[in-house]
């Protein structure tokens, strides 16, 4: 039906530039989905991967599977061809280790802040507050393609709402933040996600918000958002089953055993499966990098004594040790991150080689 009865425009209703947009400095074009994927598209041998990696993890999660899910790798990707060699080193490992771990880069292309800073390669990739975000889009997928074609799946964090749609078809593993687990959209956007998602436990510490999220996730949603034509549309899910609790700390640390068992009798009471995957940094390493070789030695053994319901754990590795700044006009040092301090490639082997360990031991108990 056509109204007809609206009323005539005025002057003062057709100029809005009093009210409207009045602190948005600029207005750029953004390029769409389809357009990145023409240039760089998924070669078969990618898909085949993706989608092995992702039904992989999906058993892990799922009980038919007793291998352990281990997402390892920078806490931000700031350079592709250090990124290239980390993965390099990274594929030897996993491949010598694939029948107790489940190896997955941490490629992270986005940052969250608790202020301002730094947001991430996407965002920002020539380091320097130019924001150029259509190259940024490019050099991820192009930086996840190569990663990929090693032979070695990806898991990232879905912070921003559209650039999935960029990405996401790459991705054999997901998670959503601490900050925005508790978010609206972002369990819509997991929810029509096509793999695993896990989300964390709030910055306080509370794995309620986690439950509530999977809860959420598993459920069918509609909602706004754009097409990879780069047109708004409404999106209408299917619910995503393959969604978990991390564990990543809060005011204390939370990756004991009296804590695993906390998480599940919550998941239990709200009829969801008693699983966790341990992020070692974060608030459970007290932010100190070096002791994520501490906690992983603690959720080893939990692992090697038999429980079942540890199904995965995060690593913040890079090739070098520590953190550095970004400092204009200074040259950054090869392999150190710029965002959270890591482990070193070096001290990241023997952690793998002890998870490993463990996963054999606790299929040694298994009933």
């Amino acid at each position: 039906m056509i109204h007809t009865d609206r009323p005539t425009p005025t002057p003062s209703t057709l100029d809005t530039t009093r009210i409207d947009d009045l602190r948005i400095k600029a207005v750029r074009p953004l390029i769409t989905p389809a357009i990145l994927e023409e240039w760089l598209p998924a070669p078969e041998a990618a898909q085949q991967l993706v989608e092995s990696s992702r039904a992989a993890i999906s058993r892990v999660l799922h009980g038919r599977d007793d291998r352990l899910v281990v997402v390892v790798g920078p806490c931000s990707i700031h350079d592709h061809d250090q990124a290239m060699e980390y993965a390099r080193q990274l594929l030897a490992q996993a491949d010598a280790l694939s029948q107790d771990l489940i190896v997955v880069m941490r490629v992270y292309f986005e940052k969250p802040r608790t202020t301002v800073g730094w947001k991430g390669y996407i965002n920002d990739p020539h380091l320097d507050g130019s924001f150029a975000i259509n190259e940024g889009l490019e050099r991820a997928r192009a930086l996840l393609l190569d990663v990929l074609a090693l032979g070695l799946p990806v898991g990232t964090e879905f912070l921003d709402l559209l650039s999935p749609q960029f990405i996401s078809d790459l991705v054999s593993w997901g998670a959503i933040g601490a900050r925005t687990t508790e978010s609206q959209s972002h369990r819509q956007l997991a929810s029509g996600l096509s793999c695993p998602v896990g989300f964390k436990n709030g910055t306080d510490g509370g794995v309620k918000v986690a439950s509530d999220a999977i809860l959420a996730a598993s459920a069918p949603h509609a909602f706004m958002g754009m097409t990879k034509m780069g047109q708004s549309a409404i999106f209408e899910t299917r619910g995503n089953d393959d969604c978990h609790v991390i564990l990543r700390g809060g005011k204390q640390p939370n990756y004991g055993a009296a804590d695993v068992e906390a998480a599940c009798a919550l998941l239990r009471a709200a009829g969801l499966r008693e699983q966790v995957m341990i992020d070692l940094s974060h608030a459970n390493s007290s932010k100190q990098h070096a002791r994520q070789i501490v906690v992983a030695g603690d959720v080893a053994a939990q692992v090697a004594a038999g429980d079942a319901r540890i199904t995965g754990v995060m690593i913040e590795s890079h090739l070098e040790e520590g953190r550095q700044d970004i400092v204009p006009g200074q040259s950054l040092q090869p392999g150190v991150s710029v965002t959270d301090a890591c482990i070193s490639f070096a001290q990241t082997v023997p952690v793998l080689e002890q998870l490993a360990t463990a996963v054999r031991a606790r299929r040694a108990v298994a009933p």
